[in-house]
């Protein structure tokens, strides 16, 4: 589908999709809960280094503000559930680069569901690089943790699949990696409901010509009565 036709009807929504839009305060609550809250199952390997990736963000959020989810429910609801929305779309053992990855979401998530990916983590912030390196070496995680740019690293090495939340809008995206659209497969965006201003300023521009892009899911965004969406970038057959 190209970027001029109509997007893909709404795929399934993701997990958490029956639980209510707003937060809700859970006294003495554990991962396990708010997991379970969601129809979310995890082996109790996969449980317990998601627990420990709290434990140290939260640990290091004291140090730099690298997220506002310091709740199971709040981390649950908002960073594990966008996670699992990119998992049915990234194929077995494929090498995976994290744009921008903050303090680790989606990459490190990614990573503990889906042992099999070949996951780089990259941002331009060394603080963030710092912190997030310590996070996984302490987990343990067999990842890689670059301190740049991915366009740097798409320059050199090829993956199949870009995923990124919270970077930038669509038409920054588009320009960063239109020249290196042929060094990967695709790019999985997790977006707010600005999307589709987003997508009509990159049309406006241009900017899409060289791109397919479909909604792949929904689902509701958390204390709003808008939704998330994730997208995905791939460059056009014929160019």
């Amino acid at each position: 589908m190209d970027d001029d036709a109509p997007l893909q009807p709404d795929a399934a929504a993701p997990a958490d999709s029956s639980a209510s839009p707003a937060f809700a305060e859970y006294p003495n609550d554990m991962l396990a809960a708010a997991l379970e809250r969601r129809q979310i199952m995890l082996p109790p390997e996969q449980l317990a280094r998601l627990e420990q990736y709290c434990a140290l963000l939260w640990e290091w959020n004291e140090k730099l503000n690298l997220t506002r989810h310091t709740t199971f429910e709040k981390f649950v609801a908002r960073d594990v559930v966008d996670s699992m929305a990119l998992v049915p779309h990234i194929g077995l053992g494929d090498r995976v680069i994290d744009i921008g990855t903050g303090g680790g979401v989606p990459g490190v998530i990614l990573k503990i569901v889906r042992p099999d990916l070949q996951m780089v983590l990259t941002d331009t912030v060394g603080k963030k690089v710092k912190a997030v390196d310590d996070i996984v070496r302490r987990i343990p995680l067999d990842v890689q943790v670059h301190h740049g740019r991915a366009e740097d690293m798409l320059s050199t090495r090829k993956a199949q699949t870009l995923v990124c939340r919270a970077v930038a809008p669509l038409e920054k995206l588009c320009t960063w990696f239109q020249p290196l659209r042929h060094a990967f497969d695709h790019m999985l965006v997790i977006k707010g409901p600005s999307w589709v201003d987003e997508r009509y300023e990159a049309r406006q521009k241009h900017l899409l010509d060289a791109w397919q892009l479909r909604k792949l899911e929904e689902w509701p965004l958390p204390g709003t009565e808008s939704h998330s969406v994730l997208l995905e970038l791939k460059r056009k057959e014929n160019r």
